[in-house]
């Protein structure tokens, strides 16, 4: 029996472990966070009484939830003090990767970029309410139980939290040819000092958002225009004009994409967001610490390769 009893705690587990690693990865907008925040959830249903549970899943979405909030409270007091803009860890492929399996809904497969940056500006308690409901489709009862509150102040915590996502992340047609042309286009462009071409390219309210959470050389502020942006990627080309050792175009966050290895051996990740044909933002990672998981995944190099010996 007791055998019976804990191979049906990990099956109940297991059904819903990409559910809650997905609702974890969004909450955190870290992977090695919702991995962790799984598996204290995890340790945390083995010590429960399940015969006291009536809808594990909503009992375990409860527990991730409360985990996470936990972790964002105390990441926006650390926040305060980060170098430079933060930027959630890409996720390697399309928006709508394996790491969650939600209900087919307008937000339920999506973890770009877009969306991401966007619910980092909400306030914890808005961030759970608007995931809880409208990507995982949990009812404002359960929420309520979730968070502490009665179901309508979560309901305006939702509302508030749809709306201005809404406002953060409009709504464009893409072409995917056009947009993976347009991204490769720019990325080949970056790497050279030509501020007229790369202007060409970017749309007029472009935004460069650049990540090396103190440990790598990045941008400090983001920057905004197609001019000064354009002038900050032809400045690097011209000030480290060295190529780099190895390149992998890919797909992060959803978005068009390169890995790269720079000649000074940082790992570097790229993204292209393209709007009408333009380069509306661009997003660039070289904080190692969210760059370990994704290398290892896309194979990149470990380390910039010694000399060649001359034949």
């Amino acid at each position: 029996m007791q055998h019976d009893a804990a191979s049906d705690a990990v099956d109940t587990f297991e059904k819903v472990r990409g559910r809650l690693t997905g609702l974890a990865y969004r909450m955190t907008g870290l992977r090695a966070d919702a991995e962790d925040v799984v598996q204290d959830a995890w340790l945390r249903w083995q010590r429960t009484d399940r015969s006291k549970v009536e809808e594990p899943e909503a009992f375990l979405s409860t527990v991730v939830t409360r985990l996470c909030l936990d972790r964002l409270r105390r990441r926006r007091r650390e926040q305060a003090a980060y170098d430079g803009p933060w930027l959630p860890e890409p996720m390697l492929g399309a928006a709508g990767g394996a790491i969650s399996e939600p209900p087919e809904e307008t937000f339920a497969s999506d973890i770009s970029f877009a969306l991401m940056l966007a619910l980092e500006r909400l306030s914890p308690l808005e961030r759970a309410a608007f995931l809880l409901h409208d990507v995982f489709d949990i009812g404002f009862g359960e929420i309520a139980a979730s968070l502490g509150r009665s179901e309508a102040a979560c309901r305006q915590l939702a509302s508030r939290a749809r709306d201005n996502i809404r406002k953060a992340r409009p709504r464009f047609s893409v072409d995917e040819q056009e947009h993976e042309a347009v991204a490769s286009a720019f990325l080949n462009a970056a790497r050279q000092n030509d501020v007229e071409g790369l202007s060409r390219l970017l749309a007029e309210g472009a935004v460069l958002h650049s990540d090396g959470g103190g440990q790598k050389i990045a941008a400090r502020n983001l920057i905004r225009g197609a001019l000064r942006v354009a002038r900050f990627f032809a400045g690097v080309a011209r000030k480290f004009g060295r190529p780099p050792v190895w390149q992998c175009r890919v797909q992060l966050g959803g978005l068009p994409g390169e890995l790269s290895l720079e000649a000074d051996g940082t790992r570097q990740a790229t993204a292209v967001e393209v709007v009408d044909g333009r380069v509306q933002a661009v997003y660039v990672i070289r904080n190692p610490d969210k760059l370990a998981r994704l290398w290892a995944e896309a194979g990149g190099p470990d380390e910039v390769p010694g000399p060649t010996a001359a034949p």
